[in-house]
């Protein structure tokens, strides 16, 4: 598989969940692991493009594709994305346990929805648990975001 534009090629137990090859085996850790049940969302990364919960897909079932885990949304020369650089501005995180999960689950939300109103933000997000906010912040760092993605 891909990760983060990097070729691994790795012989695994079949039974091992790419959330944990993710953090064990590439020891890329912003993945988080929160419920391991898929409800939570802080595992969330981006397969194929698409926003997928890592603690119920087996590794096995990633080979081929292309991953991007929180990691690999920022560019090689460190420059944020614009949705990291939007949570951070407008303080759209809190302790930060559920935020990569969040993050990854806007690339592809925004891809689609360059202009969206709060109610489809507060939707796009309702399948990742933050305990620490009142997601106030998150709703507005991704309005931030929006504005400066669109062309």
């Amino acid at each position: 598989m891909t990760v983060n534009g990097e070729r691994f090629e790795r012989e695994v137990e079949p039974r091992l969940l790419l959330s944990d090859f993710l953090r064990h085996e590439l020891r890329l850790t912003g993945t988080h692991v929160g419920c391991e049940h898929g409800v939570c969302g802080a595992c969330t990364v981006l397969l194929d493009g698409d926003a997928v919960r890592s603690c119920i897909l087996l590794a096995v079932q990633a080979d081929g594709s292309a991953i991007t885990t929180v990691e690999g949304l920022a560019t090689a020369d460190g420059t944020l994305h614009p949705i990291q650089a939007a949570f951070r501005e407008a303080h759209g995180l809190q302790c930060g346990f559920c935020t990569p999960g969040i993050l990854t689950t806007l690339v592809p939300f925004l891809a689609e929805n360059p202009d969206p109103d709060e109610a489809r933000i507060r939707e796009a997000v309702s399948g990742n648990l933050c305990r620490c906010t009142g997601y106030q912040n998150i709703v507005a760092a991704v309005k931030l975001a929006a504005e400066r993605m669109r062309p």
